[in-house]
């Protein structure tokens, strides 16, 4: 087996939650985040879904329909939160857009206090124009929307009380309460020149959508001149790659880890079920997935570091 490079040890490693294979299966959940614990895994990152449109929808091209499961990201972290003491926990990403702002920021704050300050939240503006539609939020405009939306965020957790009059917000003199004892790191999905500008700009990481030696490095180029028209030490920004699980290949996965990590990212994360899966895979449940997470860590050596720590 390839030996991991050390230049890889600084990454912090996740997992990507299976969705459509485990949600709505309280064990199976419970199960599955203590697994990442106590193998050495750093965070768990969820995406989010409210709603997809039936498959047969006309002129619908979602990846994922009314026949997915998915669990909200904020109910999810919350149970496991409870269920264990050390990872961080990732939205990658919440549409943030769709939502009500107020609501996300009295949510992340509680989240971030119960979890003691576990919270990484990862924003994106989405893809699924009938989801915004059913959540009565405007599809077009979203992008301006989110980048009011995070500095009202915030503001909300740091302020009193606020009063703000804008295109999508009427908040006359409130406030949230408890606010988070500390920063909620704010991160950006996404490729478009927009959202790395933005991610640049306001954020504190991104989650690129594309792979070293194919996709990526114009992309890094591009974040990069971003960061420096806006001032910002390159060092400081995070950058969070993914790794398919299958095959599973542990020499794959550690030239993977290496690549991420040469190519400047921060953190990564392992994805134990294909990119894009709409509907669970017959047969394949909880044992398929931590198998993938015992063979993983093994491969990237997480359980010793973890026990160096």
């Amino acid at each position: 087996m390839t030996a991991l490079h050390a230049s890889s040890n600084s990454l912090r490693v996740g997992v990507v939650f299976p969705h459509t294979e485990l949600s709505g299966d309280p064990v199976a959940i419970r199960e599955f985040a203590q697994a990442c614990e106590s193998l050495g895994f750093d965070h768990i990152v969820a995406f989010d879904h409210v709603l997809g449109a039936h498959p047969d929808t006309p002129g619908y091209a979602g990846k994922y329909t009314s026949e997915t499961p998915f669990t909200e990201p904020f109910v999810l972290f919350s149970y496991m939160a409870a269920l264990t003491a050390r990872i961080e926990l990732v939205t990658g990403v919440l549409v943030l857009p769709q939502r009500q702002t107020a609501l996300v920021a009295k949510q992340a704050a509680d989240l971030a206090l119960l979890s003691d300050g576990r919270l990484r939240l990862g924003v994106g503006t989405g893809w699924n124009q009938r989801e915004y539609e059913a959540l009565g939020t405007a599809f077009s405009g979203r992008g301006a929307r989110q980048e009011a939306q995070i500095a009202l965020l915030r503001r909300l957790w740091t302020e009193e009380t606020i009063t703000l009059h804008d295109t999508w917000h009427e908040l006359s003199d409130v406030g949230i309460l408890p606010r988070p004892a500390s920063r909620i790191p704010i991160w950006f999905g996404g490729n478009s020149p927009a959202v790395i500008r933005r991610a640049a700009r306001l954020g504190d990481g991104w989650f690129p959508l594309a792979r070293p030696g194919l996709d990526l490095e114009p992309l890094l180029e591009r974040l990069y001149r971003a960061l420096d028209d806006a001032g910002r030490e390159r060092d400081s920004f995070g950058i969070e790659g993914f790794i398919n699980a299958g095959p599973a290949d542990p020499d794959r996965w550690v030239r993977q880890l290496d690549a991420w990590s040469n190519a400047g990212a921060t953190h990564v994360s392992l994805r134990t079920q294909p990119p894009v899966l709409p509907n669970p895979r017959p047969g394949v449940g909880l044992r398929h997935h931590l198998d993938l997470l015992e063979r993983f860590a093994s491969a990237a050596g997480l359980v010793q570091r973890l026990n160096s720590d």
